[in-house]
């Protein structure tokens, strides 16, 4: 009898049940679209960072990223690099020497960081290839190329084909130098890294380092990004002596954001729904107000207290959820779309978005595994709407409501 009531009581007022009805949906859709859109430049983020910047993990040894001391070498290399491939899991694996230095041109010097890497093995480990919008691949032949960020090229005035001078410190802590030529130019989603790194031939770093055929890291790629722990805990068993990173390690402010993004989409969701709460609480009350002789009498006739509650609840409830499938839909078909297409913010935004380390595309993910949490701010929002027009409804006396 009180769903029946319920029901009826709702569309007493067509338009304005619609209204709300209308809001709600409009309300979810907004929030899922919140939800998603997070949700995918989390994963592109993510994304960026193993498939690009650091892998799933790496091996070094324990005290190299203190300063990156060129001194800490991975010795007998090959022989590990052959025992890492066989681990099942395991994707790639890619040997790369580094160490800080200085490069100098004609227009003055800066600060980087200098990758030796195996052409071949880097382009797939970090799709570096995919990065270059100038010039091109390490030439087979020629020696001591090097491929430079885009900010970089542009601070220090370079192009493919200019020379300049790289300066850093080898084992013994004698200062070498060498003449490079700039092979390629290459442009990632992450500004801050491309200002920093720069890349030569493993072969010409090691030469240069005076370390042979060892070198100071080992990246790697998994074949699925759900083996990370797995296969982090079987290298730390296997090569107790390297220390062994995840991505999560690595890029720490990564991590966190992927840990915190979930709860931030929560709060913006509570945020909209109390916000129609408002919009509920005053449709209900200006119902409450146009039916205070009806509830007069049903309390005049024995009505109780909690039944009236129940009333005012199941409308409530009634006007909640019949906008919660037209708002989920929308914000599904929607993500849809654009998981598909993608949310191009090129041009003025990608900058922005390169200097976060995102990239320029995002594509947004239905929250799939928060529609729970979703249905449960709805309900809550049902609960805490009604809660006033039913202290309303409660508090009305028979003898003055009949009189009305």
């Amino acid at each position: 009898m009180i769903i029946t009531m319920a029901w009826r009581n709702i569309w007493r007022n067509k338009m304005r049940s619609f209204i709300i009805m209308l809001s709600l949906s409009l309300g979810l859709f907004a929030g899922i679209a919140v939800m998603a859109l997070y949700k995918g430049m989390m994963t592109s983020r993510v994304r960026t960072v193993i498939d690009a910047e650091t892998g799933h993990l790496q091996l070094h040894d324990s005290s190299f990223k203190k300063e990156y001391d060129p001194r800490f070498i991975i010795s007998q290399g090959d022989n590990l690099l052959k025992s890492i491939r066989s681990i099942p899991g395991i994707k790639l694996a890619v040997p790369r020497s580094i160490t800080n230095g200085m490069l100098a041109t004609t227009t003055g010097t800066a600060g980087v960081q200098v990758n030796g890497v195996i052409p071949a093995l880097e382009y797939e480990a970090s799709l570096l290839q995919k990065k270059i919008i100038e010039g091109s691949v390490f030439d087979t032949v020629r020696r001591y190329g090097i491929m430079i960020g885009k900010k970089l090229a542009t601070k220090m005035k370079l192009k493919p084909k200019s020379k300049l001078v790289l300066t850093f410190t080898d084992t013994s802590g004698s200062i070498v130098s060498a003449a490079f030529r700039v092979a390629a130019v290459y442009q990632s989603d992450n500004t801050p890294l491309d200002e920093r790194n720069v890349y030569i031939r493993l072969n010409d770093m090691n030469e240069l380092l005076g370390i042979g055929n060892s070198f100071h890291e080992i990246g790697i790629l998994l074949n699925q990004d759900g083996e990370l722990e797995n296969i982090q805990d079987q290298l730390r068993q296997r090569f107790p002596r390297l220390q062994t990173e995840s991505w999560k390690e690595i890029s720490p402010e990564t991590n966190l954001m992927v840990n915190t993004v979930d709860i931030y989409s929560y709060i913006i969701m509570v945020i909209i729904m109390l916000a129609l709460a408002f919009g509920i609480i005053n449709t209900m009350l200006m119902a409450i107000l146009e039916r205070t002789r009806e509830i007069g009498m049903m309390v005049a006739l024995g009505t109780n207290k909690r039944k009236i509650f129940l009333l005012v609840l199941v409308e409530t409830v009634f006007l909640t959820l019949a906008g919660t499938p037209v708002g989920m839909g929308i914000g599904w078909i929607a993500t849809l779309y654009f998981n598909k297409h993608g949310i191009n913010l090129s041009g003025t935004q990608q900058e922005l978005m390169s200097s976060f380390g995102f990239g320029s595309t995002i594509y947004p993910e239905f929250p799939a595994g928060k529609l729970t949490g979703i249905l449960l701010i709805v309900a809550g929002t049902a609960f805490v709407a009604c809660l006033f027009p039913a202290a309303k409804a409660l508090r009305l006396r028979p003898v003055e409501a009949l009189k009305r």
